[in-house]
């Protein structure tokens, strides 16, 4: 299998942040991964393919992507985008740029969980974009360093009061846990551990001395999901890592992540991720490159 470009980005030790503003006709570079933070606003490329991690979508006439994983994949590709005039901008900045006594200030909490979540990926909607368009729009001209520094700033800070959408799995992100229960982060190493193994709401529910029904409600309090849905999340994500690292083949993949029915898999992995197993491992040896 080949691997993934690891991309250094323009940033320098100097700056900040690193805003570049490009308008091409076609998206060209590889499947990659950085370092660095990325926030990325793409328009009028309707049509164009977005994969983050194991998400793939087809973007519309906006989109913006937060990016907050040093291993996470990525790419843009044509897709089916037949613009003249696609407009990009990217603003890239260190993990470092905000210390973690700065983002545990009240001010900042917004942000601070923002940019975890953004460990897997996260993209806004039309609305939410729209209400930042303006600050997007003047970013990559502003002559002054120090104001385009504070409108990033006031850029992130809009941001993450918005909505916003998860992109890559959990599984597949490799990303850290959030803070939260000790009962629910418990089961949740379990179940990272033994995903492979028969699992059940009674096991789990007994391994942190809770009935099934009052554990059950427990974590979707604590999670806003269901047990069974994270169980299915994990397994999906460990597939997608398989179908992208290994030449193991799909029926392989299917038993050892879990699931004991082929077709159900390939059913479940299908209306999670849009498309089959086998197209999801096609797409990503076209996006790979041998580095």
């Amino acid at each position: 299998m080949s691997t993934v470009l690891s991309e250094i980005t323009g940033l320098s030790q100097r700056d900040c942040f690193f805003i570049v503003e490009r308008h091409k006709k076609v998206f060209d570079y590889p499947l990659h991964q950085h370092r660095e933070y990325e926030l990325n606003f793409v328009q009028n490329g309707q049509g164009v393919r977005r994969i983050v991690g194991d998400n793939v979508e087809e973007i519309g006439p906006l989109d913006l992507v937060l990016i907050a994983g040093e291993n996470l994949e990525h790419v843009w590709e044509q897709g089916d985008c037949h613009s003249e005039d696609i407009r990009e901008i990217t603003i890239q900045f260190s993990s470092e740029l905000f210390s973690s006594n700065l983002l545990n200030k009240n001010q900042f909490s917004r942000i601070q969980k923002m940019l975890e979540r953004a460990a897997h990926g996260i993209s806004f909607p039309v609305e939410a974009i729209m209400k930042v368009y303006h600050r997007l729009d003047t970013l990559a001209t502003e002559e002054a360093s120090f104001q385009q520094f504070i409108d990033c700033l006031m850029l992130l800070y809009e941001l993450s009061g918005s909505e916003y959408k998860t992109l890559a799995s959990s599984s597949f992100a490799h990303a850290p846990r959030d803070r939260e229960s000790q009962r629910v982060l418990k089961v949740k190493e379990y179940i990272n551990e033994h995903f492979a193994e028969p699992l059940t709401l009674e096991m789990l529910a007994g391994m942190v001395g809770m009935s099934p029904s009052s554990f059950s409600r427990f974590f979707k309090q604590h999670t806003n999901r269901t047990l069974s849905s994270y169980l299915i999340d994990i397994r999906l994500g460990q597939a997608a890592r398989a179908l992208v690292d290994t030449s193991q083949n799909i029926s392989e993949i299917c038993y050892a992540c879990g699931f004991n029915n082929l077709s159900n898999f390939n059913r479940i992995f299908k209306a999670k991720r849009g498309m089959s197993p086998r197209e999801f491992r096609q797409i990503y040896k076209k996006t790979k490159v041998i580095v």
